[in-house]
């Protein structure tokens, strides 16, 4: 075999410069990653014009990013890579409530709020009425359960997104549920919104003839001693892009009925028990 790289041999060419010392797992990944992009150049035939469409659009990606921007993840979240990296590492037994993806907006250091409590510090938006339990698998209730909660306003944006126009932590709180698991407090019922597709991301989604939207959800974390943590949604039945959301976050499991309710000032509520397994 050539010791120089050619077309047969550029998958072993490339493996063979690793070093003896290299970490146990990163030659892992590197072998793989190198063996399937290797495979995929040669499946396609890439073009050398389209290498160059490539380079610049991973450039432009990269020159997108900011201090409130992260359009790498954005890439990964719409090729469905973040979800499928999520769903291997938080496999669940039956009955424990699915994870789904993080999403780039929670904030570090929300207000821990009273039971009950308005999230809605904006007055925008139907008023909705949110509770449940937190439970184990054997349906027993979670003391002293955190339920961390943020959710976009009525017109699609987070408030780090409009930090001149949002009041700060506007739709988001944390609740610590008491010796019967139980949480509730009111927000807004949620609307769909388009992820930011005015970068790179959003060119790439338009050339698929895909569309940018997320339907209509909340995000929660729930966690407490001696429980897996737990990273989901709750989706909003019969929104219309739940079957095509644009980062493949929706599972079955996730999907609400929002009950309307004849009340002034409340117009809607959401039951959904949290179901955590142990560590």
């Amino acid at each position: 075999m050539s010791k120089y790289l050619n077309e047969q041999n550029s998958v072993e060419t490339v493996l063979a410069r690793m070093g003896d010392g290299t970490n146990a797992r990163l030659r892992t990944v590197m072998e793989s990653l190198i063996n399937h992009l290797h495979g995929f150049i040669r499946d396609v035939e890439l073009t050398e014009a389209e290498w160059e469409i490539a380079i610049a659009f991973l450039t432009r990606t990269g020159q997108m990013c900011s201090d409130t921007r992260q359009e790498f993840i954005l890439l990964s979240d719409v090729l469905g890579v973040s979800m499928l990296v999520d769903a291997i590492n938080h496999r669940r037994p039956t009955g424990a409530t699915e994870n789904t993806v993080f999403g780039p907006f929670h904030v570090d250091g929300s207000p821990e709020r009273q039971m009950g409590d308005n999230i809605n510090l904006d007055g925008k938006g139907e008023l909705c009425l949110y509770e449940g339990r937190v439970l184990d698998l054997d349906g027993n209730p979670i003391d002293n359960a955190y339920v961390d909660v943020w959710s976009d306003n009525d017109e699609g944006f987070y408030d780090v997104q409009q930090p001149d126009i949002q009041p700060p932590f506007n739709n988001r709180g944390i609740f610590r549920a008491g010796v019967d698991g139980r949480y509730s407090f009111v927000g807004i019922k949620p609307t769909s919104y388009p992820i930011p597709n005015d970068g790179p991301v959003g060119q790439m989604l338009e050339q698929l003839e895909r569309h940018p939207f997320r339907p209509a959800h909340v995000h929660f974390l729930v966690g407490a001693n001696g429980y897996d943590r737990l990273c989901t949604h709750i989706f909003v039945a019969g929104d219309p892009y739940l079957e095509s959301d644009s980062v493949f976050g929706v599972k079955d499991m996730l999907i609400v009925a929002f009950e309307p309710l004849v009340d002034a000032t409340t117009k809607w509520k959401a039951k959904f028990d949290f179901v955590l397994k142990r560590l």
